[in-house]
């Protein structure tokens, strides 16, 4: 690790426990509040995260926003009767042709929330816990040299303490090691739970895929350098793990997040783009069926260019 690394990682690592809410309530003053949950058929857990947010969280969050990515199910009525503003992806900025993936849903959030800070927070969370949310708001209420701040914690699996974050072991942290040093201390780089001020997150573009926390974590960088990010060890974090076969779609579409801004910082030679879709297979009754994915992911601009 490059030892300007190891002297952020010693500064600028807290826990959800150094930031007791009564001390973020005084510290807050006039700076507004935006949580943002994208979902997706999570209508099992995203009631109960809005309503221990507005319970517990009660004056220091502002708003609770659900971005519902074209749910089958009723999230949407779920998360309105628990208390969450609630849009329709498709809907936001209707305008634009609609795009697909997780990024799309958090950079149209940017145009229906009002905050100064936006927090962003996934919505299959089980047992979860408001120090998810407000720990990430230490170190942007109490620091305003701070402009992005980025959770992790420990990802249990089937008993294994920390046997979750395969595609961050797998793929994502040897592609940071490798071209991006600088961001080498980030812990849980892929962690859906991060929090920003606007006038950076506007000035950013958003990767709409499952690249969009490794594009916003190489663009920030660019933007406001090493020392703008902190590090909030938020505990244990327990979701419904995915199957190996879609994480093989996540980790195409990080790599492709990956390859995207090796060109633009001309950290590589594009002899050929990429293939954008990834073959996988699955044993059938007469043998191996082959399942072939899109991985495609779009990009779109930094907020601040686009029209009202």
């Amino acid at each position: 690790m490059l030892p300007e690394v190891s002297g952020w990682l010693r500064r600028r690592l807290s826990s959800a426990a150094d930031w007791p809410i009564r001390e973020l309530l005084a510290a807050k003053g006039q700076t507004t509040v935006s949580v943002v949950l994208p979902a997706r058929d999570e209508r099992d857990t995203v009631g109960d995260i809005v309503r221990i947010i507005r319970r517990e969280l009660d004056g220091l969050v502002d708003e609770v926003v659900v971005i519902d990515s074209r749910s089958c199910d009723d999230t949407a009525l779920v998360a309105s009767l628990a208390g969450a503003s609630v849009y329709a992806q498709d809907e936001i900025l209707p305008q634009l042709k609609p795009l697909d993936g997780k990024g799309e849903a958090l950079w149209k959030s940017l145009a229906v929330t009002t905050g100064d800070l936006v927090v962003f927070s996934d919505a299959d969370i089980q047992n979860f816990h408001p120090s998810l949310i407000f720990g990430l708001l230490g170190p942007l209420l109490t620091d305003p040299t701070i402009v992005y701040a980025k959770g992790c914690y420990d990802r249990p699996l089937h008993g294994t303490p920390n046997g979750g974050g395969r595609v961050t072991e797998l793929v994502a942290r040897p592609l940071i090691n490798l071209h991006w040093p600088q961001l080498a201390g980030f812990i849980q780089p892929l962690s859906g739970e991060y929090a920003g001020r606007r006038s950076a997150l506007e000035r950013v573009p958003f990767l709409t895929g499952y690249g969009v926390e490794l594009g916003l974590l190489i663009d920030l960088l660019e933007l406001a350098g090493l020392d703008a990010f902190a590090q909030v060890d938020l505990g244990s974090r327990e979701h419904t793990p995915q199957t190996t076969e879609a994480l093989g779609g996540m980790a195409a579409q990080i790599m492709l997040a990956a390859w995207s801004r090796l060109r633009r910082q001309g950290k590589i030679q594009e002899g050929h783009p990429p293939a954008e879709q990834l073959s996988q297979f699955r044993r059938g009754p007469a043998g191996h069926d082959v399942l072939c994915r899109d991985v495609t992911i779009g990009e779109r601009p930094p907020m601040l260019t686009v029209a009202a």
